[in-house]
This record gives structure tokens, C-alpha cells and sequence, in this order.
């Protein structure tokens, strides 16, 4: 007789409620909590305005609230740690672990960097919210990060602590404005196993930096009103990574240099990265693409602009070549940590 795979390993056992007793909630809207990357407007969390994203495409505002690259920081001495959400619209979807597409996961930063600890994992039939809760093994001040999903609205996130616990402000990213990533579905996240795993929060971890995802999958097609809001955003880098949204060869020679022409002109200063889709072995029309993205880094550098970098999406996958995707386009967390490895090498340089 077949059995439920909990019944053989304990391990897979998702728990359905949290530990109230001697426990304390807390609103993430309210201080000590510090929120990145998303904002509260109306009852949920967005990545950017609403009426911004209504209009700029019907997929664009689709998305706009999933909270991905949204993550609150804050420290605490409490033993555990424990989460209460509230969720619209949780992503599901065949070839995406739910711990990524609609989890939270909790990260320590100490004198090493920042450490992966717990993934609050939903339950299967995730419908509108679930609790989960950890516990750590003694009673010391962490300095916490968790991150909210990729591909899920939170409507309300409560964190609760040890009655007894401390609760304090956590510490605050290199001082300077978020690195800001327009793109894809990669660039949101899919299909990461977890919400700390897609490529910016390495980079993230890596440099700690604060960062803003406008990642839209299949919704990134650098529309004009969209251009027109990534040059409002106040910050310290810009990547361009939409080249898998770009519906044709013709879509992608129109819009491209555009694009990375508007950001300079609001942004004189700040570095350019521009990157072709992270694939290792390229189609005759993939390849035709490259070389319009490598004419917009090359006409870039013959105007005189120093602070333009260019990143090969061969590169980006040198490290995973083909074992780095689900299904030939998304990532895994392999292929997200090959990305990773071959921007941060940019990144470094710059910085």
C-alpha cells in the first residue's frame, strides 16, 4: 500500500501552525523593522507604484506586486523565530519549488558574511497565507534578513519573537542608493529554489548591497513608460537584462539602445551593466541578438562613456553551462550561482 511521504520521513513534514504561547507578533511596517527592494501601497506590497505598473503593460501590472528581491532585516536574541502571512496569488507552478516561487527564507549575518539558516516553507496547498516557525539553539543577538517570494503578493508579514527576546534595528546595507535590475523572468527569479537564490541576493550577500528587482516575466519589453520610471529610481547601478522578453530581433535593435541611452542621460555616473540572456550554446537567431546588445556596448564605449561594462550571457552560465536550468531557459540555483559568479567578478572591479 502506497503511503503519504511523511509518513516515511519525518523530514518532510511541514508544520501547519506556529508556536503562540510565550511568543510575540510583530507588523514588519513598524519599527525596528527595516523593509528593502518592496513598499506597502494599499493592502499589499509592490515593487513599484501601481498606476506606474497599469501603465505600462497588463503583464507588468500582473506582477508588479509579487514581492521579488522584498526582504526586512532587524536583530533579535530570540531562540525563535517564527512568521504569520497574509498572501494573494501564490505561485504555482510545475517546474518551481513552492520555497522559492512563494516561501521565506531567513538569513544571519555575522563576522563570515551572511549564513542561509531556515526556509519557512508553505504548505502544498498554499491558498491565501501560512505560518511556519524556528527555532535556534541558543539564545544570541542575530542580525536577520529574510526574504520574501519570488513570485507570490504578501499582503501582511508578522514576525514573532520570544516574549522575553530583544528586538532591535537591523544593521543597514553599504551606504549608498540600491543596485537596480531590469529584466525577465530570470532577473524575477524563476525558478530559484528559494527567495534567497536568484541571482541578485548573492550579489547582495556578496557586496551587501541594498537592490530593487524589476525582473517581469515575460513582461519585460522596455516600454516607454517604463523607461521613463527606471530613470525616476535613485541608484547605484543599473543592470540590463531583458534580452529573453524582447519578442523579436527587430523588438530588441528598436528598444535596447534606448533603453540604456535614457538611463545614462538621467544617470551620467553610476556603472551600466549590460547583459545578453544567460544561455551557453546559442541559436543562430540568439546569436543574432547578442550581437545587436554587443553594437549597443560598443557604440556606448565609441561615445566616450567609461562606466559601461558588457557580460557575455555565455559567461554568465561558464560555470553551469547546460546542468544550470529547469527547462533550458530558467535557472536552477546552480545556474543563478554561475550568474552570480561572473557578475560579482564585474562588480568587484567597479564597486
Amino acid at each position: 500500500m502506497s503511503k503519504n511521504i511523511t509518513d516515511i520521513d519525518k523530514n518532510f513534514v511541514v508544520e501547519a501552525q506556529v508556536k503562540r504561547e510565550g511568543m510575540s507578533f510583530y507588523n514588519i511596517d513598524n519599527y525596528p523593522f527595516a523593509i528593502y527592494g518592496i513598499f506597502r501601497e494599499g493592502h499589499k506590497y509592490r515593487r513599484m507604484p501601481e498606476a506606474v505598473a497599469k501603465s505600462v503593460a497588463d503583464g507588468v501590472y500582473g506582477l508588479h506586486a509579487n514581492t521579488a528581491g522584498g526582504r526586512v532585516r532587524f536583530k533579535t536574541d530570540s531562540k525563535n523565530i517564527s512568521i504569520i502571512t497574509k498572501m494573494e496569488n501564490p505561485g504555482k507552478m510545475p517546474h518551481f519549488a513552492l520555497t522559492g516561487s512563494a516561501g521565506f527564507d531567513l538569513y544571519v549575518k555575522d563576522t563570515n558574511g551572511y549564513n542561509y539558516i531556515k526556509t519557512f516553507t508553505p504548505p502544498f496547498d498554499i491558498s491565501d497565507g501560512y505560518e511556519s516557525g524556528f527555532a535556534f539553539e541558543d539564545k544570541v543577538l542575530r542580525d536577520i534578513t529574510i526574504n520574501f517570494p519570488l513570485y507570490s503578493d504578501v499582503c501582511e508579514l508578522l514576525i514573532g519573537i520570544d516574549e522575553d527576546a530583544t528586538l532591535l534595528e537591523g544593521d543597514s546595507y553599504v551606504d549608498s542608493p540600491p543596485m537596480v535590475y531590469y529584466g525577465s523572468s530570470i532577473t524575477q527569479g524563476g525558478c530559484a529554489s528559494r527567495a534567497g537564490s536568484a541571482y541578485q541576493g548573492f550579489i547582495s550577500r556578496m557586496f551587501d548591497r541594498d537592490f530593487i528587482n524589476l525582473g517581469f516575466s515575460g513582461s519585460a519589453r522596455a516600454e516607454d513608460a517604463m523607461i521613463d520610471y527606471i530613470c525616476s529610481l535613485d541608484m547605484s547601478v543599473f543592470v540590463e537584462d531583458y534580452d529573453h522578453n524582447a519578442p523579436d530581433v527587430d523588438h530588441l535593435k528598436n528598444t535596447h539602445e534606448k533603453l540604456y541611452k535614457a538611463v545614462r542621460k538621467a544617470h551620467p555616473d553610476i556603472p551600466i551593466i549590460i547583459m545578453s540572456r544567460p544561455k551557453y550554446y546559442l541559436t543562430a537567431e540568439e546569436k543574432e541578438r547578442f550581437e545587436i546588445i554587443r553594437q549597443t556596448y560598443g557604440n556606448a564605449v565609441a561615445a566616450g562613456d567609461k562606466n559601461v561594462y558588457l557580460i557575455d550571457g555565455r559567461q554568465l552560465m561558464e560555470m553551469a553551462k547546460n546542468e544550470g536550468t529547469v527547462d533550458d531557459c530558467h535557472p536552477t540555483d546552480l545556474g543563478f550561482a554561475s550568474m552570480a559568479k561572473a557578475l560579482g567578478e564585474v562588480l568587484a572591479k567597479i564597486l
